[in-house]
């Protein structure tokens, strides 16, 4: 057994995409505060640094890696960046992600490119290069899915179709790595206050409506907050999940529960 307390990162080291907003920049601070050695990567270089100063409030001295997910050499430069500056990595959290508006009539191959490149094969490929480092340290991968990959809605299909991708990838490979002893899972977020709607198309007025109706939406009647899907990544990468690897965590208040009556 590992002497770490149970929610414990000491020690290890955490590359963490789509870091400068949202539920990656709530993870980052989490993780700062349990001890992990941060790569922290994201596209909006002024957030990212917003997130960078939070994290060293407790200590941490993240490296900054901007970049866009979508790019393969970009990729390849954050993996390697990650080893040559801290020497080993232990965790892969896949946050980067983006959302789209828009039904069969609507969405455009462009459209369905644009979220799969972002929301399917760069978590992909990232896996992928992280791999090799993962197996050495018996690490493990937590990729940031969402309630749409398991379950269906109208009006957002590329998103649904690349989360539910997202959660086949979390489940295939965690059995593919199990043997070797790094475990992968995923948490499957409801609606969550941030800007990924607003970023997506919603309109402030929309948004707000949005929210509003996630009160009913939801069976503990809220919306959630990006901190409270960063406790549920880091217990998935910490220790204290030792046990588990494979599993889709809904955090969303119950919502991938509900049926209408």
């Amino acid at each position: 057994m590992s002497s770490a307390t149970p929610l414990s990162l000491l020690g290890k080291v955490a590359l963490i995409t789509g870091a400068s907003s949202g539920i990656g920049a709530a993870t980052s601070v989490l993780f700062a505060q349990l001890g992990a050695k941060l790569v922290l990567n994201g596209r909006r270089v002024e957030n990212l640094e917003k997130t960078s100063k939070e994290c060293e409030k407790h200590g941490a001295k993240p490296l900054l890696v901007p970049s866009d997910v979508t790019n393969e050499a970009d990729n390849v430069i954050l993996v390697e960046k990650t080893v040559q500056h801290f020497g080993q990595l232990d965790i892969l959290v896949n946050c980067a992600g983006v959302l789209a508006l828009g039904n069969i009539e609507t969405s455009t191959l462009q459209d369905f490119d644009y979220m799969m490149n972002t929301n399917v094969r760069s978590v992909f490929h990232l896996t992928s290069l992280s791999v090799p480092h993962l197996i050495k340290t018996q690490g493990n991968i937590v990729n940031v899915s969402s309630v749409n990959g398991l379950r269906s809605f109208p009006g957002v299909l590329t998103y649904c179709i690349s989360k539910s991708a997202v959660d086949q990838m979390t489940h295939c490979v965690a059995l593919e790595l199990a043997s070797k002893k790094v475990r992968v899972n995923a948490v499957n977020p409801g609606v969550i206050v941030t800007d990924l709607q607003k970023r997506g198309g919603l309109s402030e007025e929309a948004y707000a409506a949005f929210l509003e109706k996630s009160k009913v939406t939801h069976a503990l009647g809220r919306p959630g907050e990006a901190d409270e899907v960063a406790s549920s990544i880091a217990f998935l990468a910490s220790d204290a999940a030792s046990f588990i690897t494979g599993v889709t965590l809904p955090v969303d208040g119950g919502r991938h529960a509900m049926c209408p009556r």
